[in-house]
């Protein structure tokens, strides 16, 4: 997936995964994923995406700062 912001693109197929956390079995409705990405730039992203009945029915990237970021992955 990616996405485009006013001055940087967020894109998981060219940036590393820090941190995955799934939820649930593929195909469960109530099931989702969430991954930690760092670009080559150094920036944080997370990206969301579940089933139906998910906290994340539909997938998304957000943008996380370095801070926020590790303190993500610690807690995950």
């Amino acid at each position: 997936m990616v996405k485009t912001t006013k001055t940087k693109t967020y894109d998981t197929e060219k940036a590393t995964v820090v941190r995955k956390v799934t939820f649930g079995t593929y195909g469960d409705p109530a099931g989702y994923e969430m991954v930690m990405f760092r670009t080559q730039e150094g920036d944080y992203f997370l990206y969301t995406n579940g089933g139906n009945a998910s906290l994340y029915p539909t997938e998304n990237i957000t943008p996380y700062t370095k801070a926020k970021a590790l303190k993500w992955a610690e807690e995950n």
